[in-house]
């Protein structure tokens, strides 16, 4: 059974999460504030409407941009306060039960998919990058990056000796991992929309 002592405590994992939190809900507020300014506003550019490449009207007034049937943004009003309140209680030496990080990690897992799939059809269906959903993108892929390495290398989540030594081993690794993921989404969202070319 994991049983991290308080020597192991992940501090710099809580202050990331808490930085992400921060980061991941101001995005979702500004989100949020130009729905309802397109809802009060029909017709009207959001002031994250800077050409037809870079906006964020497409995003917020299409089908994907409220999946579940309400804004994508309202949902992470909510969601982004989670790492805020996990790291913050880290830095207070709160311990979580195996479950609590288990759920914590399946939160994180499911966010990631999704963040995946809206940057697919960001991509390659409709056809724009939104800057405020790209923001969401940037802090949601290394929370996950180092959330599932921590929770791997500690045995709370279960898996072989050799994995956990591991997502030991690539947790210094995360903000390479990250480029890396930028680098391919960059390239792709090139191939696919001449971004270059859009901008310059």
């Amino acid at each position: 059974m994991p049983n991290p002592s308080p020597r192991t405590r992940p501090t710099a994992l809580a202050v990331w999460l808490v930085i992400a939190g921060v980061i991941g809900w101001w995005a979702a507020f500004q989100l949020t504030i130009e729905k309802f300014h397109a809802l009060t506003n029909p017709g009207e550019a959001a002031s994250c409407d800077f050409n037809p490449l870079v906006q964020c009207s497409a995003n917020l007034d299409s089908w994907q941009g409220s999946v579940f049937g309400f804004p994508n943004p309202l949902m992470g009003l909510t969601a982004w306060a989670a790492p805020i309140v996990v790291g913050m209680a880290i830095l207070a030496r709160a311990r979580f039960a195996r479950w609590f990080w288990l759920l914590f990690e399946l939160g994180l897992t499911l966010a990631f998919v999704f963040v995946i799939w809206l940057i697919s059809q960001s991509i390659f269906v409709l056809g724009t990058l939104c800057p405020w959903c790209m923001v969401t993108w940037a802090v949601t892929i290394p929370t996950f990056y180092a959330v599932t390495l921590y929770t791997l290398h500690t045995g709370l989540l279960p898996a072989p000796a050799s994995i956990r030594r591991g997502a030991g081993k690539l947790t210094g690794w995360v903000p390479v991992l990250t480029v890396l993921s930028y680098a391919a989404i960059a390239v792709i969202a090139q191939l696919r929309l001449d971004v270059l070319g859009a901008l310059f």
